[in-house]
């Protein structure tokens, strides 16, 4: 009988929101170095933005590199973070940007590595319009 994976130790489900939160922070503030350490690197890693798709650390740090600094700050809402085993996670959030009505999707793949401890292996973000409002009949 397969052992059973245990979901949401309190303790590694605390480290994974402290890297997710680290993420976030050097997120908006273009910390390239920090992004770059929270990314496996690995030829392996794959990161599907809303505009991009990159295959490989050298193709996220190139784009990283390249990307405008303004703009960046967002606002996250019903975030997700779940874990699997001791070395497994995923972390799904929504958020949305000032002057925007669309709402980004995100979502990540941690794994805990000997080297680089918690570091996203793939990651995928896109955008969508915001749901319409529904007319009610008085």
């Amino acid at each position: 009988m397969p052992e059973a994976i245990l979901v949401n130790l309190p303790e590694v489900l605390a480290e994974v929101r402290a890297a997710f939160a680290r993420y976030e922070h050097a997120l908006v503030h273009n910390e390239v170095e920090a992004l770059d350490a929270l990314f496996f690197h690995s030829p392996h890693t794959v990161r599907y933005g809303a505009t991009e798709n990159l295959y490989g650390i050298d193709a996220i740090r190139a784009f990283r590199h390249a990307r405008p600094s303004a703009g960046l700050a967002r606002t996250l809402r019903n975030t997700c973070i779940t874990t699997y085993g001791r070395d497994l996670a995923t972390a799904s959030t929504e958020f949305t940007r000032d002057g925007s009505a669309r709402i980004g999707r995100q979502q990540q793949t941690w794994l805990r590595t000997p080297d680089q401890g918690w570091c996203v292996v793939a990651a995928h973000v896109s955008l969508m319009d915001a749901p319409k409002e529904v007319a009610h009949a008085a």
